[in-house]
């Protein structure tokens, strides 16, 4: 009888050993490999990167309130910076859970309301765009309706001594078409947009 037990043990043991180089060493390098191999750009982040510096990850959002860049969707983040070894910045960030529901929700949308009234006058007849003054569910969101990017049209141009024209073709430049060409709507990067108004990106 112990013989029996010790002999599937050991099977036991085998398997669980087998599965784990399989499971946990051989597909994960097999995975990696061929992900930094045919998509070397997502497997490391989609990082925007210009003359060897970093300035962002296409994929998550940042937050501007000054008035010569765009602004994005209201973020609600936690967020943790520390130093790495060689001495650089980095910032983990991940989303809060805050409810639609509560108060603390309706007050921050009051308050992107008032603001986004105060910094484009020239629209004042002009319904704001939904996704200015409210969240995603993420709370990361890098993206914004072409509305919202429109929206702010004149006071980019009004602020960075550019032309609508000029400003048009930003928003135009940084806008990502609908997925396979038909799920959901066309949306604009605002890294990107506020990367090209900085001269940046071209």
């Amino acid at each position: 009888m112990i013989q029996t037990i010790k002999a599937q043990l050991g099977k036991a043991a085998g398997l669980v050993l087998i599965f784990t180089l399989i499971c946990g060493v051989i597909y994960t390098l097999a995975v990696t490999g061929i992900s930094q191999l045919l998509f070397p750009i997502q497997a490391n982040g989609s990082m925007i990167e210009v003359d060897g510096k970093v300035y962002g990850s296409e994929l998550l959002g940042q937050q501007y309130t000054d008035e010569a860049h765009m602004w994005g969707r209201i973020m609600n983040i936690e967020a943790a910076t520390f130093t790495n070894d060689e001495g650089e910045m980095m910032m983990y960030a991940w989303a809060g859970n805050i409810s639609p529901a509560s108060d603390e929700y309706e007050a921050l949308i009051a308050q992107r309301v008032e603001a986004i009234q105060a910094a484009h006058p020239q629209m004042k007849d002009q319904p704001i765009p939904v996704d200015l003054v409210t969240m995603s569910g993420s709370g990361l969101d890098p993206h914004i309706s072409v509305a919202a990017a429109q929206y702010q049209a004149a006071r980019l141009a009004e602020n960075n001594n550019m032309t609508l024209t000029e400003i048009d073709a930003i928003i135009e430049a940084c806008t990502e078409d609908k997925f396979l060409g038909f799920f959901g709507e066309g949306c604009v990067n605002v890294l990107k947009v506020n990367l090209m108004l900085d001269g940046i990106l071209e």
